[in-house]
């Protein structure tokens, strides 16, 4: 296991450099190719290796690496802690709300611009507004039940079509009682069997509670979409009982999330396609004739995919419309002292948001 770890971290080194030199349109997959060809390892060896950054790339992204732009693991590490938020992020989003009128439950059909601001189209009637804000996710972008006019310029729309939706869902297990050792982060298996659940994370350093996270990431979410969250859970449970016996209970409770289905974002979060790279994100986020702004984790080249990407473009749109600068440190600093949210923001996940400000209207997933 030492040495399995060991090859990792070698190629991890060789495939910064691979990616670094790597043209636009190669994928992940060739890019872990050239870095193995680089190293005198036996074809077992490197197998393992290659099977690794596979289950790697639909992990993080929810996509194979023969589908990923090779540039689309640059932002694989995030400096800082990570912390969870136990009673959801709605926390911080109700905290910075407050004074403010937010209407959810509409559902926009529509974003008309013009010299004189926008007109926002719902199925409650139309706003209208000197800018707007649109942080729906790159899926419903794609799939054209928000009509945007004029259309969106070609730099955007470039940037756009170099970004997909990804297939990612969560699965929860809680047990009556933890069966897996103590202390243990993380249960990983290799080999075939592990093609689709491979990896198991305890929840309960973070709730107390004997709970398993597992993901269905990638062709797991694809071929299990259509599953009942029972078979799912059975499909997981074979998994875990070829690991630690029959003698493994089964769960008492399960959650499996449907981010597929779901109309308001069509996916997780997004990836990028090969011919992308890291500034296409920020792309996105140029603002447009000076009133529409587009924000989200896919329009943060910095750290997309995960919710400080969102927040921090949420927060940078929100400058663009006061014409401000205002430091983020300074929210963070009153959502604390406020009690709303942990010191130590950073988290990774797909989640997206907007800000709002006095003649702005806000877009947002879902149902907003």
């Amino acid at each position: 296991m030492r040495q399995y770890a060991a090859d990792i971290r070698a190629l991890n080194a060789t495939l910064i450099e691979v990616i670094g030199r790597a043209e636009p349109e190669a994928t992940y997959a060739e890019a872990v190719e050239r870095a193995l060809a680089a190293q005198d390892w036996a074809d077992e060896r490197k197998e393992r290796v290659r099977e690794y950054n596979d289950r790697r790339a639909q992990e993080q992204y929810g996509v194979g690496m023969s589908e990923l732009g090779a540039h689309g693991l640059d932002d694989d590490t995030v400096n800082g802690d990570e912390v969870v938020f136990p009673r959801g992020y709605d926390e911080l989003a109700t905290h910075l709300a407050a004074g403010l009128d937010v209407r959810l439950e509409h559902v926009v059909s529509r974003v008309q611009r013009s010299s004189a601001g926008v007109v926002v189209e719902t199925d409650r009637g139309a706003f209208s507004a000197r800018e707007v804000v649109v942080t729906v996710p790159v899926g419903v972008l794609h799939a054209g039940d928000l009509s945007i006019e004029p259309p969106l310029p070609g730099a955007h729309r470039r940037a756009l079509g170099l970004l997909r939706m990804n297939a990612f869902e969560k699965v929860v297990l809680r047990f009556a009682e933890r069966f897996w050792d103590a202390g243990v982060y993380g249960i990983r298996q290799l080999g075939d069997e592990g093609e689709w659940w491979h990896s198991w994370y305890d929840l309960g350093r973070l709730h107390d509670e004997p709970a398993l996270l597992t993901f269905a990431a990638g062709p797991a979410a694809v071929a299990t979409r259509a599953w009942t969250d029972d078979e799912i859970v059975a499909s997981t449970m074979v998994q875990l009982r070829r690991l630690y016996g029959d003698a493994v209970p089964e769960p008492e409770s399960a959650v499996v999330t449907r981010w597929q289905d779901d109309p308001f974002s069509r996916g997780s979060y997004a990836f990028m396609l090969p011919g992308s790279v890291g500034a296409d994100h920020d792309d996105l986020a140029e603002p447009i004739d000076g009133v529409l702004h587009l924000a989200g984790e896919a329009t943060w080249g910095d750290d997309p995919a995960t919710v400080p990407g969102a927040l921090r473009s949420g927060h940078r749109a929100a400058q663009n419309v006061l014409g401000a600068e205002i430091p983020v440190s300074d929210l963070w600093a009153e959502a604390v002292s406020a009690g709303r949210v942990p010191s130590r923001p950073g988290a990774r996940d797909g989640s997206t948001t907007g800000s709002t400000s006095p003649g702005t209207a806000a877009v947002r997933s879902p149902r907003g």
